[in-house]
Parts: structure tokens; C-alpha cells; sequence
């Protein structure tokens, strides 16, 4: 405050002001104070604080000699001016004599004026020259005065190079201080300096190319009429960590200051902005620390926070007061009052809203007592809305309750979200009285809030899927990338799903691929495709239905879970309640809306009520939920998959009559689900001895002591080869357990078993594909899709069974999609589509009799191309390649088969893909490969052939 007033001061003392003490003379006695008595008081007041501080045993205030004296009765006896004078306020050397006598005449000298930059008229004509004297003056051509800046763009206060170059003379340091920051942070000298040093901040900042990082977001959001200026964390602690420390622990006196710079920098850049916005809020993103809902606690209070989750519940915009004008009744004075705080209790008709009125005691013009009534015209409004986040569904602790959090949104961040969208909000964590409960309660009750400040969608940019990839390392980018360059790939990826279950292959395929998902696309402007995949599985109990659901549910990374019998229709659409705040209706999502880019996992679906299971019929296939309650008419998003389980409707499958009578589902809830599995129950020896074998292998590995039996035996076979070793020379026992290993591999199965991915690597692998991954349909073969829809609409009108719509021609093409994506592929291959149409049969096969299913595997036969055994093709292939290399290389003996021969890798990969066979790892590992003299050279890219 002191460097704001010493630079006037000292420019009083230099001053003749006779425009000033003429127009004090004009106005007469009792219409002012003149310079002279002015300049006295400001001296008396400058010896008053000095006298202070030397009784408390301080130094002088900086620019103290400077100031006038009490006892010079004119303004000659001033003392000169400094030279240390900021050159804001130097005038020329000329001018500054000691004496009235050496000074330029009063005309000649230029005045200080009024705040708001206008001068009188007396005193503007004085100052033009038309006054006495005003050219009469030795030096005529002396130009005139350099006053002071007024401020971005022209008027009121110092320049900011002026602060700073005070700051600087006086040895100002922002970081030496005593007592509580917040109020450190609410004096003037620490903010001035918080304020340059912020603006040096953003003048500063350039990107790659040299140019102004914040001058270009500036003009971005001019462009598109913004309020916010966007400041990345990591960036401003690069620049100033001081700043960027007390931003965190000082947030609301910190961003006060921001938004008085950024605020400044606009109007530079911009200067009638204004006119569309008064102010300019800085939104601080990219916070590193982000904190979960239910871990916030009171040492939160005050400070920067960043959390996630759902947004569960969305009020209307209502106006704030943000600062409240009152009118005195008696002498209709305009009396301001304190601002109203951000928590919300400046909602109109709110229940914790104190009248405004009762903030004034009494007028401080006629000291009435009232009334007092808000003057609407000048007091400010500004715009409130209040959300409900809450955990998201995947990071809820097993058998813990979801937390929830008050967020209020000020300003432009209003209708940022809505319900079901997944949002990261970075804020201040607040708190206030409650009166309503503490009446209640009879003691203080605090609640807390949310104040944002920055809001970001979670998956904003839509990805492949709508998902993200939840931040993955360059680690975990690069084993994911390992990963898809397994040629078993897909193998693998089936048998990961739900690896604690033993068989059913078609369902874990069908699972596998609708968590990967389709490509969802924009026809047109509001016409949308889903790329999401339905499936439902239907069969007997005790067949592991719930037990994939919950399988999805620990492995997405965004699902809900919720039974036929424990929702209602508004339970999985949306519901609007009353709010218990403002008393407004308010609009809350269900378990589809919060499954948003997610899925949604329906349990018992069958025992569901005919009214609930039509209110899902919209968000199955439009992926929309429309509502229009208690005048609230909107539509919110749910552009989730949709896994559902039920049971037949005697309980158990038959087989004999058809999927509709098993069933109690209407048509139109069956048409929308893209894969119907079928699971049975079914007495086989050879498969019940595999499972049971499976279930007891699996109990005595989940116990919590089999990991230590298993070292303790690991460790006991190993002290019996020691003791053996000593008894049997080394070749011997070598030899025995390499005889043991062959005799192991020899009784597996052909194929070899395939290994599960593991389920971190999984998660990952699933986040990174539905991320980044956008399949395109390039060369798909459509006459082979158009052939298949046609033939199996033909067949579900000729046997009476499951009708075919066009959807599942839509279907198949999402499941082509899931299956490129599954590889990491940027295009859908015939292999793809091939995958896809098996999955479409065997969904098509399952729903119709048994003895019609037969007939229909015949039929289509030639479309189950992914199911079909390439290596006789591969192994016909090869030998004609031999045949052709040993023939140009002479290798062959009377026509018979030729020596040893090498081929080409890319050569015969090449023929197997104008075949149609697009990998080739599973016949280098198939006895067709190695049992006919076969061999791989990987690493010098040949095939040898050796005869027997």
C-alpha cells in the first residue's frame, strides 16, 4: 500500500498545482481542500506512521525523506525530487528547481488527473494553453509531462513495470513471511508481487515454435467467446514452483490474483472484450495428485483437490449473487455489501439464502436503520448449478457402499456435464454451516462441497470405444504391443475370460469379443450406430451365467451391476427427485446411464416385469434415454454393452421345441441382443470327469496354503535329485528326465495347451485396444455378408425359428469390427469377417431345435470358413513350393522328391494369403508341419525340408 502512495507523494512534492489550487479558489470556502492543506495533511499523516515506528522500534519506510514537510508553508520549500524517481513520474530537469522562480509558469505545467482521467474545463482549457501565461514561459517547445499509466487501457492505477521496479528498490520478498498464508496472501504488496510474477508467467511461455503459448490460448477463447483460460499445473511449477505450491494450499486467494492477471492480459490483447465478458476465470489443469472420494478428508479443507467419478445428479441453473447493492429508504443512498460466499448459500429461494437485506445494520449516509431493499440494477449475478459425483462403479471396494460429493459449478463450467457422464474435477474443498441441520441437530453441522474449478470429461475424445486407456506406462504400452504379436493370439484371449470356469468356449468368445467392442459411427448429424454388443445367455442353472457376469464386472473398467428382481424401470433408466437444497427437480441417472461407455450387467433377466424390460428398449438400440417428468424434458446418453442372464421358463432348456418357447422374452427384446448363447446341461461322461477333475484342481490351488505345499514340495524334489545325482552318473540322470519331459509332452493334448493372459495384462490390453484402435471396413467382402443374411432369413421363415431382422446383419458387421480390434488392426480382413459370421451361426444354430440345428450346420457349411482345418491346404501348398524350388535348383533325383530343401517364409505366407489363410503360426506348430520333415528357421526367414 506504501508503494502505491510514496510515488504520489513525491510527486506532490514537485508540484506547483496551481490548476488545482485555482480550481479550489473558484469553488469557494467549504467546496474542497486546496493543494497546500492537502499536501499538509498527507505530511502530518507521513510523520504520525513514522513516529510509530520508530516507538516500535522499526526502520523508516522506504521513500519517507521524500515526503513533504509540516512546516514548508508553500510549495517551493518542497524538497527536490529523488533520482530514484521511477521514470513514470520524472518530468524534465528544467522543471524541478528548488524555487517558484526557476519553474515554468503554471499553465505550462501539466496537472495530476482525476481517477477518472478527464480534467475540468477551467482546467483543460488552462492546460491547451488558452490560460494566463500559457505561452509565455521561457522554452515554449519543453514538451509536456509524462503522467502515469491508468491501467489497461489508460486509466486508474500504476503501471505493472512501476510495481515491480518498487518492489525491487524496496527488497521485497515474497517468500520471507510470518503467520498463515491465506493472510499473507490477502495484503497488497504480496499480492502485487504474485500478480507480476504470474504475468510474467504467461508473457513468457512459448511453445516448440517460439511463439506465446497463453497469447494463443487467449485467442482461442476470444474466438469461440470463452471465459477461461486453461494454465497446465506441471507447467506453472516449471515456471514458478513458488506459485504453483501456494495455488495448491491458497487456492481461493491464489486464483483471486490469476484472475486479475488474466483478466489484464485479455483486455491487452483485446481491449472492448469487456463488452462480452467482465472477467476471465483460470482453470488450473492437469493437478498430478488425484485423490478418491471416499479418501478426502478435513485436511482437504481449503485446498486444491482433484477426484473423479460419475455424475449421478444434475440441478437447473439458478442466479448467484455474487455481490449485493442495497438502496437506503430514506436517503436512497446505494450502499454496498460483502460479497456473498461461493458455497451456496447465494442461491435464490435456497434454504440456507440469508436475506441480503439484514446484511446492512445501518446507512452509512443517514445512519437509518431501514429499510433496506437490493437494488437489482447494480447488484451482480452469476450463474450456480450443483452436481452429485459419485465413485465409479469399478473403483468401489468389494461390499462397500459408493460415496457421493456435493460439486458446484460457478460461471462458464454451467451444464459442463450431465448425469452419467464420468468426470475428473479439480476444485476447492470447502465447507459451511448447515443451519438447517444444526437446528435440528443442536450442535454445529458442517457439510462439505466441491467449488470447481476445472472440469474434464473422461474420454472426451471419444477414443476407439468410447473408453480410455486409464493411463498407461510406456511399459505397459510396450508389453501390450509384445502381446499382439502372439501368433495364438486369439486363443489366448478366449481362454482369459473367466479362466476359473471350465468350457463353454462359444460363450467366452462371444464375451471376449463384445468387451472389445464394434466402431461406433455418425450418420449424418444426429443419426448414431451403436458399436456396442449385446449378448444374453440363456440355459440351464448351474451353468456359470452369473458367474461370467461377475468376470465382466471385475474386469471392465466401467460396469454396473444390478438383478431383473432388485431394479425397476426407473432404477436402470433415470428417475427425477426433488432436490433437498434449492426444493427444484432434479434429474438422476440409473444403473444404464451411470454404465455410460461402460457395460451393464443384468442378472435374472427373466424374472424381470414386461414394463421394466420396454423402458430398456430405446437405451439397447439407440443407446438414449428419453425423459419427460415433472417439466423436465432430455435425453441422456447410455452407450453401454448390455449382458444379460436368464433362465428357461421350465427351469431347464428343451431342446425340443423352439428358443422362443424356452423363453419368456418378448421378440422385440431379443432382436436387440446381437449374441444369444445358449448354454445346456448336458451328461456326458467324458465331459463331466474333465470338469470335475477341473473343480477339484481348482479348490486345492485357491487355497491360501497351496502356494506354500508347492514350494515345500518344489523344495523336497529337488533334495531328491541332489540324492539321486549322487547314485546315478550325470549322463544317466539327464537322460532319465529328459525321457520323463518327452513322456509328459507326448500324453498332452496336440495342440498344447493355451496359456491365459495374465489379468493385469489383460485390463490393459483391453483398455489400450477399445483406446486407440478404429477398424475400418476397407475390403470387406459384402456379397459374402449380403449371401448369409439372405440364406438365414430364408431358413428362419422355412424351420419357425428365431426371426431375422437386419440387426443382426448390423451384428455380424460389429462382431467383424471386435474381432479386428481383438488384433490391434486397423482394418477388418477376411478372416475377421469369416470369425464373425461363425459366431453369427453358432448364435443362429443354438436358438433353433436340435434337429433343425443339425440341418443347418449342413446348409452353412461354407460359411464356417474360421472353423475349418488349413492345414491339409498349408501342407499342399508347401510341397508344391518344394517341388518347385528343388526343380530350379536341380535337387531332384529321377523325378522323385528332391534332398534337402529350403523355401522362402514370405513366399509361402505369401500363397497362403492369396488363400485366404492370413496366419500361418498355428500350422508351423501342428503335427501336418513337423510330422512330414518340416522345420522353421525363424531367424534366416526359410522353411527346410528334410525327407525321411
Amino acid at each position: 500500500m506504501w508503494a502505491d502512495y510514496a510515488p504520489d507523494a513525491r510527486l506532490d512534492a514537485y508540484e506547483v498545482d496551481a490548476a488545482a489550487e485555482a480550481d479550489a479558489a473558484a469553488a469557494g470556502p467549504g467546496g474542497g481542500v486546496d493543494a497546500r492543506g492537502r499536501r499538509a495533511v498527507e505530511a502530518a499523516l507521513a510523520a504520525r506512521d513514522a513516529a510509530e515506528r520508530r516507538a516500535r522500534g522499526l526502520p523508516p519506510l522506504p521513500g519517507a525523506a521524500s515526503m513533504p514537510s509540516t512546516t514548508g508553508g508553500s510549495a517551493a520549500d518542497a524538497p527536490p525530487v529523488r533520482d530514484d524517481l521511477p521514470a513514470a513520474f520524472r518530468v524534465d530537469s528544467e522543471s524541478e528547481g528548488p524555487s517558484a522562480a526557476g519553474r515554468p509558469p503554471a499553465g505550462r505545467r501539466g496537472r495530476r488527473p482525476p481517477p477518472g482521467g478527464a480534467l475540468s474545463a477551467s482546467a483543460a482549457e488552462r492546460s491547451s494553453g488558452g490560460g494566463a501565461g500559457g505561452s509565455g514561459s521561457a522554452g515554449g517547445s519543453r514538451p509536456p509531462p509524462r503522467w502515469r499509466h491508468a491501467g489497461a487501457g489508460g486509466a486508474g492505477s500504476r503501471s505493472t513495470s512501476a510495481a515491480a521496479t518498487a518492489d525491487r528498490d524496496d527488497g521485497f520478498v515474497l517468500e520471507r513471511f510470518d503467520g498463515p498464508l491465506r493472510e499473507w496472501l490477502s495484503q497488497e504488496r504480496p499480492r502485487r508481487e504474485v500478480r507480476r510474477r504470474f504475468g510474467t508467467v504467461l508473457r513468457e511461455a512459448a511453445d516448440g515454435a517460439g511463439g506465446s503459448v497463453y497469447r494463443s490460448r487467449i485467442r482461442a477463447m476470444a474466438a469461440a467467446n470463452g471465459q477461461s483460460l486453461v494454465v497446465a499445473y506441471p507447467h506453472l511449477a516449471a515456471a514458478d514452483a513458488l506459485l504453483a505450491v501456494w495455488v495448491a494450499d491458497a487456492p481461493a486467494e491464489m486464483l483471486d490474483v490469476f484472475n486479475e492477471v488474466a483478466t489484464e492480459m485479455v483486455l491487452q490483447q483485446f481491449p472492448k472484450y469487456e463488452a462480452i465478458h467482465r472477467e476471465v476465470y483460470v482453470r488450473i489443469a492437469d493437478l498430478p495428485v488425484v485423490d478418491a472420494l471416499r479418501d478426502v478428508r478435513h485436511i482437504h479443507l481449503n485446498c486444491f483437490i482433484k477426484v473423479s467419478g460419475v455424475v449421478t445428479r444434475r440441478t437447473g441453473v439458478f442466479p448467484h449473487l455474487r455481490l449485493v447493492k442495497l438502496d437506503c429508504g430514506k436517503c436512497r443512498a446505494v450502499i454496498p455489501t460483502p460479497a456473498v460466499s461461493n458455497g451456496g448459500s447465494g442461491v435464490v429461494g435456497g434454504a440456507a439464502n440469508a436475506a441480503p437485506e439484514r446484511a446492512v445494520l445501518l446507512c452509512p449516509n443517514c445512519n437509518a436503520k431501514g429499510p433496506f431493499t437490493v437494488n437489482s440494477e447494480q447488484t451482480v449475478f452469476g450463474n450456480y448449478q450443483r452436481l452429485t459425483l459419485q465413485e465409479a462403479p469399478g473403483s468401489v471396494p468389494a461390499g462397500r457402499l459408493p460415496r457421493s460429493k456435493q460439486v458446484i459449478l460457478l460461471g462458464d463450467l454451467i451444464d459442463v456435464a450431465r448425469p452419467g457422464d464420468e468426470v475428473t474435477v479439480t476444485g476447492i474443498y470447502r465447507h459451511n454451516v448447515d443451519a438447517a441441520a444444526h437446528a435440528r441437530a443442536g450442535f454445529p453441522v458442517f457439510s462439505t462441497v466441491l467449488e470447481a474449478n476445472y472440469v474434464e470429461k473422461v474420454g472426451a475424445d471419444g477414443g476407439a470405444a468410447g473408453g480410455t486407456d486409464g493411463g498407461l506406462t510406456d511399459e505397459d504400452v510396450a508389453a501390450v504391443r509384445a502381446l499382439a504379436q502372439d501368433p495364438r493370439l486369439a486363443e489366448r484371449v478366449y481362454a482369459s475370460v473367466a479362466p476359473s470356469i471350465h468350457g463353454h468356449p462359444e460363450i467366452k468368445r462371444a464375451l471376449a469379443l463384445a468387451l472389445f467392442g464394434g466402431q461406433a459411427k455418425e450418420v449424418g448429424e444426429k443419426h448414431r450406430i451403436r458399436g456396442d454388443i449385446n449378448v444374453l445367455l440363456l440355459g440351464d442353472p448351474g451353468t456359470a451365467k452369473s458367474q461370467f457376469l461377475k468376470w465382466v464386472e471385475k474386469t471392465a473398467r466401467r460396469a454396473v451391476y444390478t438383478t431383473g428382481k432388485g431394479a425397476s424401470a426407473v432404477g436402470l433408466t433415470a428417475a427425477v427427485r426433488k432436490d433437498p437444497v434449492t426444493r427444484e427437480w432434479a434429474l438422476e441417472g440409473g444403473a444404464l446411464v451411470l454404465a455410460d461407455r461402460g457395460v451393464c450387467l443384468i442378472d435374472e433377466f427373466d424374472k424381470m416385469n414386461d414394463a421394466d424390460r420396454t423402458s430398456i428398449h430405446e437405451a439397447m438400440e439407440q443407446q438414449s434415454i428419453s425423459i419427460s417428468k415433472a417439466g423436465i424434458v432430455t435425453s441422456l446418453q447410455a452407450r453401454c454393452s448390455v449382458f444379460a442372464a436368464a433362465n428357461p421358463v421350465k427351469g431347464r432348456y428343451d431342446a425340443s421345441v423352439s428358443f422362443a418357447e424356452n423363453v419368456d422374452l418378448t421378440e422385440p427384446i431379443l432382436s436387440r441382443f446381437d449374441v444369444l448363447c445358449v448354454v445346456r446341461d448336458v451328461v456326458d461322461a467324458a465331459a463331466d470327469e474333465a470338469l470335475a477333475t477341473f473343480v477339484v484342481d481348482s479348490h486345492v490351488r485357491a487355497h491360501p496354503l497351496a502356494a506354500a505345499d508347492a514350494a515345500a514340495a518344489a523344495a523336497a524334489v529337488a533334495d531328491e535329485d541332489e540324492d539321486d545325482d549322487d547314485l546315478v552318473p550325470d549322463d544317466e540322470a539327464a537322460a532319465a528326465r529328459a525321457a520323463a519331459a518327452a513322456a509328459a509332452r507326448a500324453a498332452a493334448p496336440s495342440t498344447g495347451a493355451v496359456e491365459p493372459i495374465p489379468s493385469a495384462l489383460f485390463r490393459n490390453y483391453l483398455a489400450y485396444a477399445r483406446a486407440r484402435v478404429r477398424p475400418r471396413l476397407g475390403n470387406l467382402d459384402k456379397d459374402k455378408l449380403a449371401g448369409l443374411y439372405l440364406e438365414l432369413r430364408r431358413e428362419a421363415a422355412a424351420t419357425g425359428g428365431l426371426p431375422i431382422a437386419l440387426r443382426h446383419l448390423e451384428s455380424a458387421v460389429r462382431l467383424a469390427e471386435a474381432h479386428a480390434r481383438l488384433h490391434l488392426r486397423e482394418h477388418v480382413r477376411e478372416d475377421d469377417v469369416s470369425a464373425a459370421v461363425a459366431v453369427t451361426l453358432a448364435s443362429f444354430f443354438g436358438a433353433q431345435k436340435y434337429s433343425v440345428g443339425r440341418a443347418l450346420r449342413r446348409t452353412f457349411g461354407k460359411y464356417l470358413a474360421a472353423e475349418r482345418d488349413d492345414g491339409e491346404l498349408l501342407s499342399h501348398v508347401l510341397g508344391g513350393l518344394v517341388r518347385d524350388y528343388a526343380a530350379a535348383a536341380g535337387v531332384g533325383r529321377h523325378g522323385g522328391m528332391p534332398g534337402v530343401v529350403e523355401v522362402e517364409v514370405d513366399d509361402f505366407e505369401a500363397r497362403a494369403r492369396e488363400l485366404g489363410v492370413h496366419s500361418c503360426h498355428a500350422f508351423y506348430a501342428s503335427r501336418a508341419f513337423g510330422g512330414r520333415g518340416f522345420s522353421l528357421a525363424r531367424g534366416r526367414g526359410k522353411i527346410v525340408y528334410t525327407p525321411a
